[in-house]
């Protein structure tokens, strides 16, 4: 092997850089690979398997027992495992207990088959994990199941019975989904699962649902009570035929959420109808952080949608509103503030940040609208490009010489200006669903 230089360390066997790698925490392992093409051969060197269908759960399982990162013969972190015809399973292991199961190279993107999948979690055998194993699955990311996979992989997740966080992400052809969980399943992502059309969901300590695509038929069988919400059906419904009081379930459950994402059309059409169906008033009185995606109707944007949910939420604190011009958009819908009972104006709201309206004059009106709900003066950020941020001010118009700017709407005279921001980070956060 030829040596560069003062390079005597990529010179060495393979065995003695495997374990120069052990003995470095993952965060420095990684960053190995920028090294040289050497080190990357060695950081996504996979240990290459072939078997049936039926060995999938197996050969993850032995790849998991055999795992140990501080040994430099046991600490390979990629399997690839070939089954079938065309099935190819990718295998990785990543820090704070994380495991990477990816169907993806096998994936029939233009047809794939329906099916049905049931995912069963239970605590009746601790001893399923694999033993004596120093890797326990925390952490599970699965990724583009299909119909030939999902028997395997729902064999293969119920032996990890100290799974706190499942992420199913790109499921070409699942249509029905079934998760039934009496450990700590705490955290749930479903994302662009575009054929799913029926969710139903069992796990009584569940804190964290995330939800990305078509809105399903969705079944919580328990009414937990989730603290981080993430419903993004900007795409519509995902099934013909849905009931506003099918809704009732889901909206117990997202009641106590302290971070919520929610789509205008979800709450006219599920939400807003079934108001009238609690005795008491319904609010939202945790929510703290609330991501609204709205759109607009034939060319115009109408906020009585959004003005009427703001009046349910008495706690919160920072608004996030983004216009998806591609959302979906209901052919007809009632009026939501007569569904909305007494409420009392927004005393906390710091920050409302605003990206995606089509001009600087629906900004404006939207800020006024916003006073009829707010007995504060919040900061309201409005994003251009996605990168450059405006503070949209308003000031005593005998402050200004620009009277064609001020606004008819309140008694004492006003106008708008727009103000460059910087460091927006510090003013600002992102919503915990908007990098997702």
């Amino acid at each position: 092997m030829e040596v560069k230089a003062g390079d005597f360390i990529s010179s060495l066997p393979d065995e003695i850089l495997f374990h120069i790698i052990s003995l470095l925490p993952f965060e420095s392992d990684i960053q190995t690979i920028f090294l040289s093409t050497r080190w990357r051969f060695l950081w996504n060197m996979a240990l290459v398997k072939h078997g049936s269908k039926e060995d999938v759960p197996n050969a993850v399982s032995g790849f998991l027992t055999n795992f140990d990162e501080h040994n430099p013969i046991r600490n390979t972190r990629r399997l690839q495992f070939h089954f079938g015809q065309d099935g190819v399973l990718s295998a990785i292991i990543a820090p704070n207990n994380k495991l990477h199961l990816d169907f993806s190279a096998e994936i029939n993107h233009e047809n794939p088959r329906q099916f049905g999948w049931q995912i069963e979690l239970n605590a009746q055998n601790l001893s399923l994990q694999p033993s004596p194993s120093t890797f326990f699955v925390k952490t599970l990311y699965l990724i583009s199941v299909n119909r030939l996979s999902s028997e395997a992989v729902s064999s293969m997740v119920s032996k990890f019975q100290l799974l706190e966080n499942l992420k199913i992400i790109a499921c070409n052809g699942l249509e029905s989904l079934s998760i039934d969980s009496d450990t700590k399943l705490f955290d749930l992502t479903i994302f662009d699962c575009p054929q799913l059309k029926s969710l139903h969901i069992k796990s009584y300590k569940l804190r964290t649902l995330l939800y990305r695509g078509q809105f399903p038929w969705f079944w919580p069988e328990f009414h937990f009570n989730l603290r981080n919400a993430m419903l993004d059906s900007r795409q519509g419904p995902g099934y013909s035929s849905f009931k506003a009081s099918e809704f009732d379930r889901v909206l117990l459950t997202i009641k106590n959420s302290e971070i919520l994402t929610l789509c205008k059309w979800t709450f006219e059409a599920l939400i807003c109808p079934s108001l009238s169906s609690f005795q008491s008033d319904f609010q939202f009185y945790r929510l703290k952080d609330l991501w609204w995606i709205d759109n607009y109707s034939k060319g115009l944007y109408n906020s009585d949608v959004l003005i009427s949910f703001l009046k349910l939420c008495p706690s919160l604190e920072r608004l996030f509103l983004t216009i998806d011009h591609n959302s979906y958009a209901m052919p007809s819908a009632a009026s939501c503030s007569k569904q909305v009972g007494r409420y009392t104006k927004l005393q906390h709201l710091k920050v409302v940040k605003l990206e995606g309206f089509a001009n600087q004059e629906d900004e404006i009106l939207f800020a006024e609208r916003l006073q009829d709900v707010v007995a504060v003066e919040p900061l309201i950020l409005i994003a251009s490009d996605g990168i450059c941020f405006r503070n949209l001010t308003k000031v005593p118009s005998h402050e200004s010489h620009q009277p064609d700017k001020t606004s008819p709407l309140l008694q004492e005279k006003y106008f708008y200006k727009f103000v460059q921001v910087k460091h927006i980070n510090e003013l600002c956060p992102k919503h915990a669903h908007m990098s997702l």
